[in-house]
């Protein structure tokens, strides 16, 4: 690895502005852009679709909302629909183009225009695509009633289901278009709030069964898998699942991280790679603070709290990721520019400092 990877969303309204940014900062490992200025492309209703127990009012204006009802008219025959057409895909991963688990170009536009432009691309090391993960999808939708769908059992089997196949699609996608190894990230802010009185009741063995039911799909699919959450979680739960790589924001929370020497040791023995979002996105005060110079000592000084006796900071950079700490989508486009700047300027320095 050691090449500069974004994380999905960017503050435009053009898809193909969004990728000309993305491949100017990232040619080697690009991805495809997510635009929160358009309502089906915020992160419960983008992939959201194909689940029959989601419904949606006005997806495509500002006001419109999603929610979960398993009560009206035909559900029943949905559900048994969506469950038969779940055992036909996972018994052939092939059958998952035109099933309910493609996602549609309505919802993912840069997701198609990348795939448009791979086959043009020279220097390409990787893709990497994303979803909305499992636990954020169940906690964000709720029912009129507001409980949300992750405590309901049928809701949170199918979500999961869902999410797993249309990550398995994403990476036979990538991989079909580019020919070269697909980074597939779960994004999952929602782990956020994990220990916290909202999620009292939520167990880390129900998270780490549903993050390895979509690992599982999409390395089946033949992708590598990534989770990306943008603040403070149960890190051990995270390392110590199937993933292959673990994004985190750097730059605010690596104290954190920091404190699980066995783990991450662990994890970078067996394979394991890490997105370092060692470069801000929360506020505008840090990303105008900061230089690629000064990012670079940070991630320096980082890497040597971690590094052992049997890793120094080259192996390290060898399983590195260098990377935002979040998407920029919510950014001024001016400050999300610097942002895609810093991460690849880091990242070349880095590697011209270690001869990586």
């Amino acid at each position: 690895m050691r090449q500069p990877v974004l994380i999905g969303s960017v503050p435009l309204n053009s898809h193909r502005q969004a990728l000309d940014w993305i491949f100017e900062t990232t040619p080697e490992i690009p991805l495809w852009p997510q635009l929160p200025v358009n309502p089906r492309e915020q992160m419960l209703p983008q992939f959201a679709e194909g689940l029959p127990c989601i419904v949606e009012e006005q997806p495509e204006s500002p006001e419109g909302r999603i929610y979960y009802d398993i009560s009206r008219p035909g559900f029943a025959e949905e559900q048994l629909a969506f469950y038969e057409e779940y055992l036909a895909v996972t018994e052939d991963y092939e059958k998952l183009d035109g099933s309910r688990f493609q996602t549609s170009r309505e919802r993912a536009a840069g997701l198609y225009l990348l795939a448009d432009r791979l086959g043009e691309q020279t220097g390409l090391a990787a893709v990497k695509g994303q979803v909305t993960g499992p636990f954020t999808m169940l906690t964000g939708i709720k029912d009129l009633q507001g409980r949300a769908g992750y405590y309901d059992e049928t809701i949170r089997d199918m979500v999961i289901k869902g999410v797993a196949m249309t990550a398995a699609w994403q990476t036979r996608f990538l991989t079909g278009k580019s020919g070269k190894p697909v980074l597939l990230f779960i994004d999952e802010p929602a782990l956020a709030g994990l220990g916290s009185s909202a999620f009292i009741s939520v167990t880390t063995e129900e998270i780490g069964g549903m993050i390895n039911e979509v690992a599982e799909a999409v390395h089946l699919a033949g992708g590598l898998v990534g989770i990306h959450v943008c603040a403070n979680t149960d890190w051990g739960l995270l390392l110590n699942s199937t993933i292959d790589i673990l994004s985190f924001d750097a730059y605010g929370f690596f104290d954190r991280v920091a404190l699980l020497q066995d783990e991450i040791s662990a994890f970078l023995d067996r394979g394991g790679i890490i997105a370092w979002g060692g470069v801000p996105t929360s506020r505008a005060e840090d990303i105008n603070a900061e230089t690629s110079e000064s990012l670079v000592r940070l991630w320096e000084s980082q890497a040597g709290a971690i590094n052992g006796a049997n890793r120094d900071k080259a192996a390290i950079l060898r399983q590195t990721l260098i990377t935002p700490s979040c998407g920029t989508g919510s950014l001024p486009p001016e400050l999300a520019k610097k942002v895609l700047a810093l991460t690849r300027d880091v990242s070349t320095a880095l590697r011209a400092m270690y001869s990586i």
